[in-house]
């Protein structure tokens, strides 16, 4: 069956997806819970490619952390912490260097936008590479996140869109990721369409979640941070 599954994700690529207008009104089932991928090669896989992540990028990461203080002159922190809607709804704190101006929020929670003013130049850099979410292996550490699942949402962007597009609450039935099939499939986009359109292909990996898929979706998410294309 997963191979099954595999070949018709290399055939089909970016059109494996689930048609939100085909399961309208259906209920959603889906076999690989919150608990279920807590445990067993799941848990392994992600402890594996965070701790390894985490070691191979460390340089990086100094190196980042050292660019965030020198261009705000040391006043403004090096990482941000922001709560998150994750697994069966419960809130975290998502772990990312810093990329916008420290009064980026001062008028309330906004989508980030491509070319967001808010944004400063070198955390356009550390967006562009995907460094910003290199310390989100903290939280696949600590059990809050997986290495590959749906990007998780903030409460406020839950609430609108969880009543706007249907299923979309299913995507808490797994640990959020830090990568996912519709962010190595879908361009960047921070609007509600975009969230609909990114949702089926979400759909269609809760449907096919399993290791092989997962390490599939490492492998293009690699790809895609080389060629600086994809979602975020």
């Amino acid at each position: 069956m997963t191979k099954t599954i595999i070949r018709k994700v290399v055939r089909a690529g970016a059109d494996c997806r689930v048609d939100l207008q085909q399961v309208l009104g259906a209920p959603w089932q889906n076999e690989a819970g919150c608990q279920e991928r807590s445990k067993g090669l799941a848990r392994s896989f992600d402890l594996v490619v965070a701790a390894m992540a985490l070691l191979a990028t460390l340089p990086v990461m100094v190196l980042a952390a050292i660019a965030i203080l020198v261009e705000s002159k040391g006043k403004g922190p090096v990482f941000y912490f922001q709560t998150r809607v994750g697994c069966d709804g419960h809130t975290f704190s998502v772990i990312k260097f810093r990329s916008m101006r420290t009064d980026a929020e001062k008028n309330g929670a906004q989508w980030a936008s491509d070319n967001d003013p808010r944004v400063t130049v070198v955390g356009a850099f550390l967006r562009k590479t995907r460094i910003d979410e290199l310390p989100q292996f903290i939280n696949v550490l600590r059990g809050e996140m997986s290495v590959v699942g749906p990007r998780p949402e903030r409460p406020e962007f839950v609430s609108e869109l969880s009543e706007s597009i249907p299923h979309y609450d299913v995507r808490h039935m797994v640990k959020p990721g830090i990568t996912g099939w519709a962010q190595v499939h879908y361009p960047y986009g921070a609007s509600a369409q975009d969230s609909r359109n990114k949702l089926e292909y979400d759909l269609f990996y809760l449907q096919h979640s399993n290791l092989l898929l997962d390490l599939l979706v490492t492998l293009k998410t690699v790809r895609v941070c080389l060629l600086g294309v994809g979602a975020r």
